[in-house]
């Protein structure tokens, strides 16, 4: 079985695992964002096409529209960093500074 870098939880809540992996989290036509061990933030950079240019880049794409992960597009998410914050992205507020907010300081 393989080891993912990420669990989901719940229906709109994914929780970083792999510290040395960042997470590319693509969501319909919104920004993506990626996860690293310092936080979140929006992602400029170029999406890798395939599985095996992410993992040489120690990177991992989530598509929550995937059937794998949420099944459709989410307007908000949560996401538990390895930071012990939890970060609440949120894609009716995209382009504004609430855009990804601190939701907890201390999950853990």
């Amino acid at each position: 079985m393989l080891d993912k870098n990420f669990i989901t939880s719940g229906r709109n809540t994914i929780i970083h695992k792999i510290r040395k992996i960042d997470l590319i989290i693509i969501n319909g036509n919104h920004k993506p964002v990626i996860v690293t061990h310092t936080g979140l933030s929006e992602y400029t950079g170029i999406i890798p096409g395939k599985k095996s240019e992410a993992k040489k880049a120690y990177q991992e794409v989530i598509d929550l529209t995937s059937i794998d992960i949420f099944g459709e597009e989410k307007k908000l998410v949560f996401v538990q960093a390895l930071d012990n914050k939890e970060y609440k992205i949120d894609y009716t507020k995209e382009n504004t500074p609430a855009f990804i907010k601190i939701h907890q300081e201390n999950y853990i």
